[in-house]
């Protein structure tokens, strides 16, 4: 799962049906933001609850607008992932960085439908404790199964039980539907989008349901949700993760900086034995095996050089029997995930533990150090009996598109890649280096980012920032 934007982590399609909102232009009351302090405006937009009766229930999203400093060309829609992601409040806490598309289109925003107050969100909202778990472990048997079925379907019952019809229309392609509703909302004209990190998945729908409006679409550090086959997906995920652990490996041998002899032996000799007995972390009173393990070890590979040697030692120190070094610093002592209505609507589930068995057993094959770690086959479990089918699993893009622009750091951009390569055309911008996402960070892919987004110009394959 995506779970973080600026902080640098799941097959019915609805069809597209005609709608009140999509019928005409709905005109945009826009008014100072509420603690207004960047002159950003506001506005609300009703909108049907559940697309496919458009004459039902309706619920409100805010809308936020940075307008142009200079004259307006057209507006560009931004999505800042999450799911839930506050869109008015991360604008009015970093404007600067659309300091330069600014000079010629507004930017506008929302906050997504469903993630209220607990999120910072200004739209109607879920009314849902969302609680952080620790990731579930794999099940050893069919009881196992059973029983992490019944556990999950506990915490989902908690946030669906005050509003069940609201619960089961939190899809990414929901949040399609509405941002079709704004672009009209907007004036029409084509939509252009920016998308980062989960709300790439939200561009993946819109693409997938209304092609014909696509201007202009960026996706940035989001994950492949157009691939027919999940599992697949899965497989290139874990490829992708191999790699970079494997960069820490080759990092290790080519530098005193490194305290282990041979890191990929040390490694695996350290999971094999926490496979077998957990081994203890101290610090924080917790215990971790090859699954914990194997999740943090990924998390700080995947940060690069500055945080190589910080995994260097705590696999030194795990093997001499103190895995402390592995806990972080602040925060939860296990891997964990927040309560996942958005990614269990997206994403398919196991139906039972052959199925994921014989997964895990091909991730071990393609992935031998990092296994299912990152992977929705490690994420989905926490979908495994929930109560509302995946309504929007994935499923590849149209033809039609116009090329479409990715970008992402490390493991990121390959992902990326294999969304954008559907539009004939395409290209991604590549960080040779960690990261979460590219455009609030990296000049370089700003620029090229803010030339697609005005002017449809689109850098050289294989541009690297």
């Amino acid at each position: 799962m995506i779970t973080r934007w600026m902080s640098g982590v799941a097959l019915v399609v609805v069809a597209m049906v005609p709608t009140a909102v999509s019928a005409h232009t709905t005109a945009l009351g826009w008014r100072p933001c509420s603690g207004e302090k960047i002159a950003m405006e506001c506005a609300d937009l009703a909108v049907p609850l559940d697309w496919a009766r458009p004459g039902g229930r309706t619920i409100t999203l805010q809308i936020g607008r940075l307008p142009a400093t200079g004259t307006a060309e057209g507006s560009v829609l931004v999505a800042y992932g999450g799911p839930g992601g506050p869109g008015i409040a991360t604008t009015q806490a970093h404007p600067e960085i659309w300091a330069n598309l600014r000079t010629r289109m507004d930017v506008v925003t929302w906050d997504t439908r469903g993630y209220g107050e607990q999120f910072g969100g200004r739209s109607d909202g879920l009314p849902c404790v969302w609680t952080r778990v620790p990731y579930p472990k794999v099940p050893a048997d069919d009881a196992d199964f059973g029983r992490l079925a019944d556990t999950n379907r506990g915490y989902a019952e908690a946030c669906r039980h005050g509003d069940p019809e609201f619960f089961a229309h939190m899809s990414s392609a929901d949040q399609a539907r509405d941002m079709e509703a704004i672009r009209r909302a907007l004036g029409g004209g084509g939509l252009n989008f920016y998308g980062a990190s989960y709300a790439g998945l939200y561009g993946q729908a819109y693409a997938r349901l209304f092609p014909t409006q696509v201007r202009t679409m960026v996706l940035d550090g989001t994950a492949n949700h157009s691939d027919a086959n999940w599992l697949r997906e899965v497989g290139e995920s874990a490829r992708d993760n191999q790699a970079a652990m494997r960069r820490f490996f080759d990092w290790c041998g080519g530098t005193d900086m490194c305290p282990l002899d041979d890191a990929a032996h040390d490694w695996r000799e350290l999971v094999a034995k926490t496979e077998r007995t957990p081994v203890g972390a101290r610090r924080v009173e917790a215990s971790y095996d090859g699954q914990d393990l194997r999740s943090f070890a990924l998390g700080l590979a995947r940060e690069g050089e500055a945080q190589w040697p910080v995994l260097g030692q705590a696999i030194q120190d795990a093997l001499k029997g103190d895995a402390s070094d592995f806990a972080p610093q602040r925060g939860a002592r296990y891997p964990d995930l927040s309560t996942p209505v958005t990614e269990c609507l997206d994403w398919p589930r196991f139906r039972n533990r052959a199925e994921l068995a014989a997964t895990l057993n091909r991730l071990r094959r393609i992935a031998p150090d990092t296994e299912s770690a990152f992977t929705l086959a490690t994420g989905t479990l926490a979908c495994v009996g929930w109560p509302v089918p995946a309504t929007n699993p994935p499923k590849p893009l149209p033809s039609g598109l116009p090329p479409l622009l990715g970008a992402g750091a490390w493991v990121e951009s390959d992902a990326t890649a294999r969304v954008v390569r559907q539009a004939p055309g395409s290209v991604v911008i590549r960080h040779e280096g960690p990261g979460h996402t590219l455009y609030p960070f990296n000049a370089c892919a700003r620029d090229h980012i803010d030339s697609y987004l005005t002017d449809r110009s689109m850098p050289p394959p294989d541009t690297v920032c």
